[in-house]
């Protein structure tokens, strides 16, 4: 992992890298936090933060907007892996995927009538079907609590 670190700070000079517990691109400081493993995966998450930064990956205003920052830093980070003798499972990519949007059709499911809503604002959804509207959290990492409005 120090190797590919170490290319990686010589080809990205304008991005820090500092160890950490978890896997994280942060737009304010231009840092990439990663878990000190050598492991296939942890090198996939290491090109994918990288492919954040990248893109200039910074706040986003819906979970849609989320998602497809999602894909294109993975697919991003497909892109770097050849660069740096890596090969990344796409069935891995896949599965990360699969949490985003397994987390956002929780998210969109009205729990007055169990159908897909639309998002209307960054902590709001309302349903097409029953018109029910509800709240959700801000947090991406938790259990998605819906409250009816």
């Amino acid at each position: 992992m120090i190797d590919l670190i170490q290319k990686l700070q010589l080809k990205y000079p304008n991005i820090s890298f500092a160890e950490g517990q978890v896997f994280r691109w942060s737009p304010s400081n231009q840092t990439i936090t990663y878990v000190p493993t050598d492991t296939p995966e942890s090198r996939w998450s290491l090109l994918h933060e990288l492919g954040h930064g990248i893109l200039e990956h910074k706040a986003y205003e819906s979970d849609i907007e989320l998602l497809q920052k999602e894909v294109a830093a993975w697919h991003e980070a497909l892109e770097l892996a050849s660069q740096f003798d890596t090969v990344i499972n796409t069935e891995h990519v896949q599965n990360c995927l699969d949490s985003y949007r397994d987390w956002l059709y929780r998210r969109s499911t009205c729990p007055n009538c169990s159908l897909q809503g639309i998002q209307t604002s960054s902590e709001q959804y309302t349903c097409l079907n029953c018109k029910h509207t509800w709240v959700v959290t801000s947090a991406r990492f938790c259990r998605p609590y819906r409250r009816s409005q």
